[in-house]
């Protein structure tokens, strides 16, 4: 089960609020702003900014 369109919709970056990306590997989302990525654990994006990571590219 992957986290459905409708969530992925509405869901932004809580450090700028810019709407996030599902990564290619469908494994995170990703805030083309911050470029911090935000984990997706048990189909639940996790949109805490100290569990992002910081992509350089």
């Amino acid at each position: 089960m992957a986290v459905p369109q409708e969530l992925l919709d509405i869901l932004a970056c809580p450090k700028d609020l810019t709407p996030v990306k599902l990564t290619e590997d469908g494994k995170g989302l990703r805030c083309p702003k911050c470029r911090r990525v935000y984990p997706i654990q048990n189909d639940i994006p996790v949109m805490l900014v100290d569990e992002a990571r910081i992509e350089l590219e």
